[in-house]
Order: structure tokens, then sequence, then C-alpha cells
């Protein structure tokens, strides 16, 4: 599933879901790296 998350004020990632972390933010992989940050909402 792609997600797409925020890593700064302006800098946004999508790419395919990884896990989930327990303060809220998302694991996203764009081919072999994975970022890591909040979701944006829908």
């Amino acid at each position: 599933m792609l997600r797409t998350i925020v890593l700064g004020s302006c800098v946004s990632v999508q790419g395919l879901l990884e896990n989930t972390l327990p303060d809220g933010r998302i694991a996203v992989r764009v081919g072999t790296q994975l970022f890591t940050g909040h979701p944006v909402a829908a």
C-alpha cells in the first residue's frame, strides 16, 4: 500500500508502507531506502 509521510516542514515522501511505530510515525520504503515520518491525513 502506498503511503505519504512528512519529513520536515515541506518535504514529503511517498512509498510502500513498511511498519507503524508506537509514537504514531510510519516507515515507508522507496527502493532500498527506508524513511520514517508522520503520515499525511487522507
